[in-house]
């Protein structure tokens, strides 16, 4: 299975993003606890790479890309931002942070993907998602 979509850098745009993860979940027959854990993942992704990383310019595009193949699943998110460097992102679980509005997204999506890997040039995520089958 694989679908692609290019979106808009729009936040309007996350619901089409959310329908693609609806479609995913009943052609794959995506467990409840797993869709949470994936659907709160490529939000967070699509939602970094409009803001963070396409800084809502509309003429920049944000690309994902949703692979089923031996029992993973695979989301890629790209921007055409200039890119950042992961490791650099404050905590957001250390006190000084708490308050913080941002840095949660990246956090969480490493919380509840299996696997999440950045590009080199720091404007694409790929996470990874095993045993998500009911």
């Amino acid at each position: 299975m694989y679908k692609r979509l290019k979106i808009e850098s729009s936040i309007n745009n996350l619901r089409i993003i959310e329908n693609a993860i609806d479609e995913v979940m009943i052609e794959i027959g995506i467990s409840q606890e797993s869709y949470g854990k994936i659907l709160v993942s490529a939000m967070e992704a699509v939602n970094n790479a409009i803001m963070h990383g396409n800084k809502y310019e509309k003429d920049k595009k944000v690309d994902v890309e949703i692979t089923y193949k031996n029992q993973k699943l695979k989301i890629k998110v790209s921007d055409q931002g200039k890119g950042f460097v992961p490791h650099e992102v404050p905590d957001p679980t250390i006190p000084q942070n708490l308050e913080s509005l941002n840095g949660r997204g990246i956090f969480l999506m490493s919380k509840l993907a299996d696997e999440i890997k950045y590009s080199k040039r720091g404007n694409a995520v790929t996470m990874v998602f095993k045993n998500i089958r009911s």
